[in-house]
């Protein structure tokens, strides 16, 4: 799972770093449901510091919004996951 969750979370903030090239350079953009998709399947943290470091998507309400609760949301996952056992 650790592996998995690095994996997708380069992946995100790769992702996050070409759309702005393409957004400097005016050449076809990585759609949104694509970056947020990533974001959903455990790329959350990949999106956040995508969004900051390279200030990318900070004035879009979708993901300024969505990013950080997607984030909860897959916290409160883990916690519910991790405290079925027993």
């Amino acid at each position: 799972l650790m592996i998995y969750m690095g994996i997708i979370n380069v992946i995100t903030f790769l992702a996050f770093a070409i759309d702005k090239l393409h957004a400097i350079k005016g050449k076809r953009r990585i759609r949104i449901i694509t970056l947020l998709g990533l974001a959903f399947v455990g790329g959350s943290l990949g999106a956040l510091l995508g969004m900051y470091t390279l200030r990318h998507k900070t004035k879009v309400d979708y993901f300024t919004v969505g990013v950080p609760l997607i984030m909860i949301m897959q916290a409160v996952v883990v916690f519910f996951v991790m405290n079925i056992r027993g």
